[in-house]
């Protein structure tokens, strides 16, 4: 790495290059007390040789008692730019410009923020002028999130929206050197090479697997904000300690009950079925003839499946079917090596039907789209999580609404509470 500016904020494990002539970086035992400094985690692994090493952040090089860990302390100089850079020429609804007037305020008075709205609120464009308030105090902010889909999602809009800005994209799935970047888009496991970078981090989808309860994220993300830092916290199904934060006035919280189109929630129907859903790798007519209905209609259909190994069942029964021999039918799980390719040709119509698992549950967008879910009351299924799978339909402004099907054998606490929640945001 030729340019050492470029780790500004970052730390690293020393057996990596650490410009030991910089005067800005400082050295720390990497294991103290039993604990890895980089993710949190309690060390309990040992090597062939008897020295421990953290196995929970061991994906980013592995961290060894008696290694270093490097940071570098350097305060980040970037140019005061007018407006923040912000380049967008769109507009917000009167109740979305309050919520992005609040955090604005909010961030100049130091003052961390959970912003509750429903999905399709439009979180991102109220994020716009925080992140540019940030910008032209000469700042540096960062937007991270869970999921690898939502960073792709993102990122496109942001760029778009900061057209002058070098924005930075980090995920596991693209590797190419680090940069000194002012706004910075990255999965939430990316945080653990940060320390002390960012005056303002906001935490998009924050219920989210992996990040929800995962101490060894919530650390990094403590770690990787300046002391005098602001967190802010998107969602629309915030946790319980979130609201009890709340509650205590330790952090601010920002209601939005609207999409940006105005419309309401897309109430689920529930639809239940006496017998399997699969059977002899076959699917059951019932269900085939919901998803049939759908395809007719001219929507495309995700279809939420609890389990990877179900998804190519699915996929090869629907192909095999004459009835869907002229539909373009995929299958994508988070495993999948070809998953951003496959979600893409979703987004933009090369395929009607996709086969997917909870990982698209949240933060994604696709238009014209409904839902089925197949085996809702699946343990896998959260109330929070049927709540999100069902805000994917009628986020746009010409199509406010569609189906979002709850397929069950069994009614459960979470359906029950699903539907509960989407009501109430409705009325």
């Amino acid at each position: 790495m030729e340019n050492s500016s470029c780790l500004t904020g970052r730390q690293w494990i020393s057996s990596q290059e650490d410009f030991s002539t910089n005067e800005t970086l400082t050295k720390i035992n990497a294991i103290q007390q039993g604990h890895c400094m980089r993710c949190g985690a309690r060390v309990y692994a040992k090597l062939p040789n008897g020295k421990f090493y953290c196995r929970d952040c061991i994906e980013l090089g592995r961290i060894v008692e008696g290694g270093l860990l490097v940071r570098d302390l350097e305060l980040a100089e970037f140019s005061r730019m007018k407006n923040g850079g912000l380049t967008w020429h769109g507009s917000l609804t009167k109740r979305q410009a309050a919520v992005s007037c609040e955090l604005v305020k909010n961030f100049n008075q130091r003052a961390d923020t959970l912003v509750h709205a429903v999905t399709g609120a439009g979180k991102t464009e109220m994020l716009f002028a925080a992140i540019a308030e940030c910008i032209s105090q000469g700042q540096r902010s960062c937007i991270a999130t869970p999921r690898i889909d939502v960073v792709n999602e993102l990122y496109p809009r942001f760029k778009a929206a900061f057209n002058t800005i070098e924005i930075g994209k980090y995920h596991g799935k693209e590797h190419h050197e680090p940069r000194l970047d002012q706004l910075t888009i990255c999965t939430t496991h990316q945080l653990m090479k940060f320390y002390h970078a960012f005056d303002l981090l906001v935490i998009d989808e924050v219920d989210s697997f992996p990040y929800v309860e995962n101490t060894q994220l919530h650390f990094a993300a403590k770690n990787a904000v300046k002391e005098d830092g602001v967190r802010t916290y998107l969602t629309a199904t915030p946790t319980n300690d979130l609201l009890e934060k709340a509650k205590k006035k330790q952090l601010k919280i920002l209601h939005l009950n609207r999409r940006f189109h105005g419309g309401l929630l897309p109430v689920p129907r529930e639809l239940f079925f006496n017998r399997p859903f699969l059977l002899q790798q076959k699917i059951n007519p019932r269900l085939l003839k919901e998803i049939d209905a759908v395809i007719k209609s001219g929507h495309q259909l995700l279809l939420f499946v609890p389990r990877i190994e179900q998804i190519s069942i699915y996929v090869s029964a629907l192909k095999n079917d004459a009835q869907f021999s002229s539909v373009i039918v995929e299958g994508v799980h988070a495993m999948d090596k070809n998953r951003l390719a496959k979600v893409e040709n979703f987004r933009q119509g090369k395929s009607q039907l996709l086969v997917t698992t909870t990982i698209l549950e949240r933060g994604v967008t696709f238009k014209h789209v409904w839902v089925i879910v197949v085996q809702a009351d699946d343990e896998i299924y959260t109330s929070a999580s049927l709540v999100q799978i069902a805000g994917r339909v009628g986020r746009v402004k010409d199509d406010p609404d569609g189906l979002v099907l709850f397929c069950y054998r069994k009614y459960t606490k979470n359906i029950r509470n699903a539907l509960k929640q989407i009501r109430e945001m409705n009325k």
